[in-house]
């Protein structure tokens, strides 16, 4: 009970909201296409701004609770050991959270976890409100190195709207498993090129293509898979309907003493040209 434990790593990837509702509910806009050339005397084009998709967010209820018989109590059992029995209540708590958190970027290429617009979150066929895809996935799965990670950051800089128009993303952070610290660290962090005789700049470093770095998420299970989130608004979100709240109570019957910790909150993305991830070779 006297573990330390690997805590918020969600805040890193996800932004947090409160909410006061049973779920949450976002709504992509499709926006206006390219404007068209106007012939002299012709009339104006009009077009129409239509909902693309709807991205839900359902709250999940997270809650868990020990007992202390009354024997125990009368021991001094939670005078000895109450402090440490609270502290493994959080440490448990603290994990599911993330654990849920991680799963976001765990099914990240599974269909059967599809996002608002009916497919994964990463995938080489997003499709577009007017006919279309994009992809936020390589074509070709590709391990994380310096050849998978420019490719990467180029198709983030290629991605469009949903009217096929392209819009100005950016890379911001590699989100990795710890098996990939050391290649991340390597890519981002020398001066000169990794793995080459040649006396070339680390060109990622000097144009400043992952302004945040990388952060290392200890849940994923992939170990070869990793991420880049983007600067698109409204992403990745993690809406906080109830926060961590304990509770304590005695039972007349037993005579044992409860404890209890519960909280209710929801982890997902809207739009997913938040990120551009690969699962590894």
């Amino acid at each position: 009970m006297e573990y330390n434990r690997y805590d918020d790593e969600h805040a890193e990837i996800f932004d947090t909201e409160t909410s006061d509702r049973a779920f949450e509910e976002e709504v992509m806009l499709s926006g206006f296409g390219n404007a068209p050339t106007k012939t002299e005397g012709a009339g104006v084009s009009f077009d129409d701004a239509n909902e693309a998709y709807t991205a839900r967010y359902t709250h999940e209820t997270v809650a868990l609770a020990f007992a202390l018989t009354e024997e125990a109590i009368e021991d001094n059992l939670y005078d000895r050991l109450g402090a440490r029995y609270t502290k493994a209540l959080a440490r448990s708590m603290a994990h599911s959270k993330q654990v849920k958190a991680a799963a976001v970027l765990n099914n990240a290429f599974n269909s059967s976890f599809t996002g608002g617009d009916g497919v994964e979150l990463c995938s080489t066929a997003h499709p577009l409100a007017q006919g279309g895809t994009f992809r936020n996935e390589p074509s070709t799965a590709a391990d994380l190195n310096e050849t998978s990670l420019e490719n990467a950051l180029i198709d983030i800089s290629a991605f469009v709207d949903e009217r096929n128009m392209i819009i100005a993303l950016r890379g911001t952070k590699l989100i990795i498993p710890p098996q990939l610290q050391f290649i991340a660290d390597r890519l981002l962090e020398s001066t000169l090129r990794t793995g080459t005789s040649d006396n070339d700049i680390n060109a990622t470093k000097n144009m400043g293509m992952v302004p945040e770095g990388y952060t290392v998420n200890h849940f994923l299970t992939d170990t070869d898979a990793f991420f880049l989130k983007t600067d698109a608004p409204n992403g990745f979100k993690h809406f906080e309907r109830s926060p961590m709240q304990t509770n304590m109570e005695a039972d007349f019957d037993t005579g044992n003493m409860r404890f209890k910790a519960r909280e209710r909150y929801s982890f997902g993305f809207s739009d997913p040209r938040c990120v551009f991830g690969s699962p590894g070779a």
